[in-house]
């Protein structure tokens, strides 16, 4: 079995990508990525307080009562935390 080179196929993604931006490769297929729940339903299933879900997020306990009440949405990064958390709770329960 061949290692992987995970930054190496990153790389390549975004060298891909920019070339079908600028109309050198044809048939790249972008992929829509799946929503995620609300946060106040994705804290409830992992059963974290509002504090103890904000350490993990990397925001203040604040910003989740904002997103959590419709205040403010969250931002790209935050987005694909919660993307995980929902999706693969045991992967994000594992940084607590």
């Amino acid at each position: 079995m061949t290692e992987r080179d995970i930054g190496l196929e990153i790389l390549e993604g975004i060298r891909e990508i920019k070339a079908f931006k600028r109309g050198e490769i044809q048939g790249l297929r972008m992929r829509e990525l799946k929503h995620h729940a609300p946060p106040e339903e994705i804290r409830s299933r992992l059963k974290l307080s509002q504090a103890a879900f904000a350490g993990l997020m990397g925001v203040s306990v604040r910003t989740i009562q904002d997103w959590e009440q419709g205040r403010r949405e969250p931002s790209g990064p935050a987005k694909s935390l919660l993307r995980i958390a929902d999706q693969h709770p045991e992967v994000f329960m594992e940084l607590v």
